[in-house]
């Protein structure tokens, strides 16, 4: 399995459709697909060091065409839906427990959502299930997204080959150090 994963992955790095393909490994990713991008993001940047930040931006759009439709679902069909959207990805309880913090703290949520490792698909539906301000929820996707994204880049250009063993030892740690990060300046914005 692990050979067959790495053939493909160099396929797609040779492939002259790579950038479309990365936007919608992106855009699929951030929606439905609960495969994490960086498995195909760390080799295809260390592949194409000299398109590094373009391909991490090419993530990051991909991932916010995903946020809007991510959004729009839970806005539209929130109330129709609302027992099956929340068991495909938690329990009803937890689904309302972010409707309510998504009203309250919005920014901040999405803006650690989509940094942490947490499905991102519920800030997605909780905003436009609370009707949280659609033009905010974008910024707060840009910025996770981007830090996220381009942080990977950073991560390969300062790295290289090691950049995807550096990685998977220090992922969960940072992402609780960034998640402090956010809750201490929202908790100082307060």
């Amino acid at each position: 399995m692990v050979a067959y994963l790495k053939r493909k992955t160099k396929q797609f790095i040779e492939s002259k459709n790579m950038y479309m393909a990365l936007v919608i490994a992106s855009f699929l990713e951030s929606i439905i697909v609960p495969i994490p991008l960086e498995a195909v993001l760390i080799p295809l940047m260390q592949a194409k060091r000299e398109k590094i930040w373009f391909l991490a931006f090419l993530a990051t759009l991909g991932c916010v065409f995903g946020a809007i439709i991510g959004y729009g679902v839970g806005y539209f069909l929130f109330d129709q839906f609302a027992a099956q959207i929340a068991n495909w990805f938690s329990d009803p309880q937890q689904l309302e427990n972010v409707k309510t913090q998504m009203q309250e703290q919005g920014f901040w949520y999405v803006l650690s959502v989509g940094i942490i490792p947490i499905p991102f698909q519920i800030a997605m539906l909780a905003a436009g299930a609370a009707k949280y301000s659609l033009l905010m929820f974008l910024l707060a996707t840009l910025i996770a997204r981007s830090i996220r994204y381009f942080g990977l880049a950073l991560l390969v250009k300062l790295a290289g080959n090691q950049a995807e063993a550096i990685f998977k030892k220090y992922k969960i740690p940072t992402a609780i150090v960034l998640t402090l990060v956010v809750v201490l300046i929202w908790w100082v914005k307060h």
